[in-house]
């Protein structure tokens, strides 16, 4: 049966964070974001997560993380593509995201390097791009108009 993604809630923060730490991926304020945060569990277990920061009309995805025995399986396209939904039916028009390892993983849905420039301030000013990653890595966008 495979794992059934819903909205985290905070309950779930402890195994998202280890899930995290398991990928080597920052956990820096998304505790804040919870509410837009998804989790993929299986026995209640979670075994994945995507999360969002939302900043009027730009989202930053990040927190794509994959439980290491369930990785190459899909899941984390699944995860990735609730999140788009999750983006758009938020009204989100640019989704923007940072990552120094999965480059060839985001450009199946549609996301494409840009340069830090021209990136939404909003963005530009959360945890993950002023402290959490380092800057030499890779930011993509994505359009959802």
């Amino acid at each position: 049966m495979p794992p059934v993604i819903s909205p985290a809630t905070p309950s779930d923060l402890p195994a998202i964070f280890d899930l995290l730490d398991q990928s080597k991926l920052p956990r820096a304020g998304l505790d804040q974001h919870l509410g837009t945060t998804l989790v993929a569990k299986e026995s209640k277990r979670v075994v994945g997560s995507a999360a969002l920061e939302l900043y009027g009309s730009a989202a930053l995805l990040r927190s794509v993380a994959v439980a290491a025995e369930r990785r190459g399986q899909g899941l984390g396209q699944t995860l990735t593509a609730a999140a788009l939904d999750l983006a758009h039916r938020r009204g989100v028009r640019t989704v923007y995201l940072l990552t120094e390892t999965a480059g060839d993983f985001f450009p199946r849905f549609g996301f494409r390097p840009i340069p830090r420039s021209d990136v939404d301030q909003a963005v530009l000013d959360s945890p993950e791009f002023t402290t959490a990653c380092p800057v030499s890595a890779l930011v993509m966008a994505r359009s959802l108009e």
